[in-house]
């Protein structure tokens, strides 16, 4: 089940499978999928599974007749509510059971005993041989032994034909029966009890399958479930013991960690159910799937139909008094209603508290202001109701208000309601399930609903006071700088550069529109079979202000890995085959239709969006520690809002690249710099200037300034200095000077094992390349600096801790710009110890130290580039561990000075590269990482003029435009553009 962090408008999309009568039959399939829009934090929202999507083309035609069955259905549903017989739901606080247990055939599917006799039916078999079969024989008889995986499936149907047959005294095709017990028509789960587990799963109870199954002639269990529904499931034929064995009970209550007594087992044989109810589990029978599931409701208090997904039982912390809500209903509505108003809270939403609300034939969304102190101008639920009302009269589509009450008398704070609407809401980005043509069109209709956005007559829809005009971003930067500062609970370094440097990048000129605020896919209800917007949620944070930070917003997705916990991205997807649009030609798209060239400081526009979502994240966490985030997850979002403040600050640096390209060439230009020891303080340095003692302080000078965790992975580097590497290096001096010196010594491998297992590798990698800390220890340079000088005591002491050149400058290319495949290729290994690399640059006959001499050329011929030069001085290339060069040319000749040269990845054992000679540096040859002269391409007595290498191999860096260039190998790398 997927969550939402959508805040504003209700949206609801109710589907029912077509046919039936108003009673609406149990067998009948009906799913009713709410969402609602919340202000918005990138939690997920509606999860489109395939069930739905067939249930959709089940629809099709039909959709509005369902829609009807589905009102008459809710309506039967509260003529029962009067009833006198209906049973009251007690508080699930009362519920004295966790967990719900369920067998598979008999309960979740048909089951085999009628299935059985309607087979026997068919081919003639005397009645009843089947069922006999396998309930007789004792322990060994082959049904049972098959269930515990004893059997395989031919040997099964041999010796269970053999018994059927003699039961019947003639023969048996088993085969056939079993071909029809196995089938996709019969296997089909029963919707009741589908249904039912749904909406124990939404109390908050777990659910398991204890199943008597066997193995197919696939190799896989027989299990046509769900299994996403159960939080454990449990198989005969794994486990290797069957129902009624008690230790099959204890396997499941044990993975579900739950007792006996706080689980309820559902069966439909009594002899499974008589060992469940001896080990002190609540045990029920179940004969008619219908009957057993009202039953159920009995013993757990709450009701196991009209499941409303994605919803649960109002959190102690949101209830609203009920009595009072109905009131003002019925005065609102007119309507006298005598049954219980229904009410549900959405799991999903951080900001604005969401309620389902179903009410005299009614089913509604209401949106109220969370309880407690607020800050200033926040979860204004009062503008989301004006602003929908307005739009919905522009012809914006947006879900349909009915009323906005004012009076915090009524539940505790202002409130709105609305309307559902019907149709499709994509959480995935990447749109899964549709073809490629389709997501083309989903992502275009979206482009078009925000250029409609932009587009509404502000004067012509009465919204002219609904903002401020002009300084938009500039307001908006100081605004979320406040509230982070009225909010923070610890420093995010990236968030304290960030509030001083926006306010000195602001654009220089801003047009004015309706701007959402939140806008982005899964803020969208989309047609149930076009690809068109119907409706737009979520406008918390709308205004009037500069349309290009929507766009900026709407393109966040861009910059997130697909498996983001808040919001699935696309970073590390293939657009090209996905069909989907890249960034760039998404906003290039943007300013077609609206006929305006492209910001040149769209990265600015980035860095505030990232900023800007990473101060509300922070919010939400500080509300979380007080209690007042509405939704179950807003505990984590401490962490996001580092990420996402991490993420601002690269647009912000990718900025200020283009910022200094533009720079007049003469003179010297003012730079700012900061250290993370204090990332509140920074200075500006140029022509003359000096710093102060004062300023000099905030420098860490002593490793006793250090954080404690740094402090303490120094103190145990030294330790492991003292006790290891100091020692060792009288040893380590005898192998360099010896005939064997070009072969690493055992010694200096058995100590990169010791430091790895004790946390002393990989100190290099700075954390502003490695944000997840996925591959480094997560030291900022200044930190990682006190290390180096202690690790810089010893010149063997680097490689042991894997922080040895250039080593650990390649590895942070890799991390960096590397593709997910040449990172397995090459950086895992380098990470892990296993392989070195070398770094070409230097050339004999230019200085070469300035990237702009070198000489070295590359050029492309269909799938390969060709290498042309001459290195020398090349670090590690002797390394008989060395498998990787990055090598350095040019590669546009023709280009401006500073964007001729690229890098490539090379493999050593590439044809062409030689390798001529180590070079030394005072009479040492530094073995066996020297550095050495490598040369051109040569075959016997003939030098040829390149070396030719794979374009699949390669990574190529340019200075100011980065490309990933493969053409699709064993490692699946594909070909990529980073503008910037």
């Amino acid at each position: 089940m997927g969550t939402s962090g959508s805040t504003s408008g209700g949206v609801w999309w109710n589907l029912v499978g077509p046919g039936g009568t108003c009673g609406i039959p149990a067998a009948q399939l009906q799913e009713t999928v709410a969402l609602s829009a919340f202000s918005g934090l990138f939690l997920s929202l509606l999860e489109m599974t395939g069930q739905l999507t067939q249930l959709y083309k089940m629809c099709t035609g039909r959709f509005f007749q369902a829609l009807c069955y589905h009102r008459v259905w809710r309506s039967q549903i509260l003529q029962h509510a009067q009833c006198p017989h209906l049973r009251t739901w007690r508080n699930l606080a009362s519920c004295p059971y966790k967990a719900v247990i369920f067998d598979m055939g008999g309960v979740l599917l048909p089951s085999p005993y009628r299935l059985a006799a309607e087979w026997e039916v068919r081919n003639q078999v005397p009645p009843g041989t089947i069922k006999q079969g396998l309930i007789s024989g004792g322990e060994n008889r082959p049904w049972l032994r098959y269930m515990r995986g004893e059997l395989t499936p031919a040997e099964f149907l041999h010796e269970f034909g053999q018994q059927c047959s003699k039961i019947a005294n003639s023969p048996v095709p088993v085969d056939s029966f079993f071909s029809d017990f196995t089938s996709d028509q019969m296997a089909r789960q029963l919707p009741v009890m589908t249904e039912a587990i749904k909406c124990i799963r939404a109390e908050g109870l777990k659910t398991a399958v204890l199943s008597n199954n066997f193995y197919l002639q696939s190799g896989e269990s027989f299990l046509p479930l769900d299994r996403r529904l159960f939080d454990v499931i449990v198989e005969s034929c794994q486990e290797g013991i069957c129902k009624p064995d008690p230790r099959i009970y204890k396997i499941c209550l044990e993975r579900l960690g739950v007792q006996a007594k706080e689980s309820i087992f559902l069966d439909d044989i009594g002899q499974n159910l008589k060992a469940a109810a001896q080990l002190g589990i609540k045990t029920l029978k179940v004969e008619d799937p219908d009957v057993a599931v009202q039953e159920l409701e009995t013993h757990l208090g709450f009701p196991l139909q009209t499941f409303v997904p994605y919803t649960c039982p109002v959190r102690p912390a949101m209830e609203i008094p009920r009595d009072r809500l109905q009131q003002y209903l019925e005065n609102t509505f007119g309507a006298q209603v005598e049954g219980p108003l229904v009410l549900r809270q959405f799991g999903h939403g951080q900001s604005n508290p969401t309620y389902y609300v179903q009410f005299g034939g009614r089913d509604l969304v209401l949106r109220k202001k969370p309880p407690g102190k607020l800050l200033p101008s926040a979860h204004a639920v009062e503008r989301e109701y004006r602003i929908l009302k307005a739009l919905a009269k522009a012809g914006i589509p947006v879900p349909k208000v009915h009323t906005l009450c004012e009076d915090s008398s009524v539940i505790g704070t202002a409130f709105y309601l609305m309307d559902y609407c019907a149709g499709r809401i994509f959480k995935d980005p990447t749109l899964p399930g549709l073809e490629p043509s389709e997501r083309r069109e989903i992502y275009s209709a979206m482009n078009s609903v925000l250029c409609k956005i932009h587009s509404v007559d502000i004067k012509a829809a009465g919204l002219e006071d609904y903002g401020k005009h002009g300084h938009y971003v500039q307001r908006q930067v100081q605004i979320w700088s406040r509230q982070y500062r009225s909010t923070e609970t610890h420093v995010i370094p990236a968030m304290e550069r960030l509030i001083e440097w926006l306010p000195s990048h602001l654009p220089a000129s801003e047009r004015l529109s309706v701007v959402h605020g939140d806008f982005r896919l899964d803020n969208l209800i989309f047609h149930p079979e076009n690809p068109e917007v119907i409706s737009v949620l979520d406008w918390e944070l709308s205004t009037l202000g500069d349309p290009l930070s929507d766009v900026a917003y709407n393109c966040l997705v861009y910059y997130l890995p697909s498996n983001f916990s808040l919001l699935k991205g696309l970073s590390n997807c293939d657009l090209s085959q996905l069909a989907i649009p890249t960034a760039e030609a998404y906003f290039q798209m943007y300013c077609d239709h609206m006929a305006i060239p492209p910001a040149r400081n769209w990265n600015f526009y980035m860095a505030f969006s990232f900023f800007r979502m990473a101060a509300i994240l922070q919010g939400v966490y500080k509300r979380s520690l007080t209690g007042q985030a509405s939704s179950a997850t807003a505990e984590s979002s401490g962490k996001q809002a580092e990420f996402m403040a991490n993420l601002a600050w690269d647009f912000a640096t990718k900025e200020g690249f283009r910022v200094f390209k533009e720079l007049p060439t003469s003179g010297a230009p003012t730079r700012t710099f900061s250290t993370w020891a204090n990332p509140s303080r920074s200075y500006a340095v140029g022509p003359g200037s000096t710093l102060t003692d004062s300023d000099k302080s905030h420098l860490i000078v002593s490793p006793e300034g250090l954080s404690s965790r740094v402090r303490e992975l120094y103190h145990k580097l030294k330790e492991f200095m003292d006790a290891h590497i100091y020692p060792a290096e009288q040893v380590l001096r005898d192998h360099q000077a010896s005939q064997s010196r070009w072969t690493p010594h055992p010694l200096t491998e058995e100590l990169k094992e010791k430091a790895k297992s004790e946390g002393l590798w990989n100190l290099f990698l700075p954390l502003e390349s490695d944000l997840d800390v996925k591959y480094g220890a997560g030291l900022t340079n200044l930190e990682y600096a006190h290390l180096c000088e202690l690790m810089g005591t010893s010149i063997y002491a680097p490689e042991v801790f894997n922080c040895s050149a250039p080593d650990t400058g390649n590895m942070e290319v890799l991390v960096r710009y590397g593709t997910g495949p040449q990172k397995e290729r090459w950086l895992q290994p380098l990470l892990d110890g296993k392989i070195r690399s070398c770094f070409a640059m230097t050339e004999p006959q230019v200085a070469s130290s300035d990237a702009t001499n070198i000489e070295a050329s590359i050029t492309k011929e269909k799938d390969t580039y060709i290498l042309n030069g001459h290195k020398w001085w090349i670090s590690g290339s002797l390394d008989p561990r060395c498998q990787l060069c990055i090598f350095m040319g040019k590669t546009d000749p023709t280009a401006p000075r500073h964007k001729q040269q690229s890098m490539l990845l090379v493999p050593m054992a590439t044809p062409g590269i030689t390798v001529t000679r180590p070079l030394t540096v005072y009479g040492l040859d530094d073995a066996p990482d020297p550095l050495s002269n490598l040369k051109r391409f040569q075959k016997g007595d003939k030098c040829l003029s390149a070396i030719k290498v794979t374009t699949v191999k390669l990574l190529l860096l340019k200075q100011k435009q980065r490309k990933i260039a493969t053409e699709g190998d064993k490692y699946g790398n594909k070909t990529a553009t980073i503008s910037y």
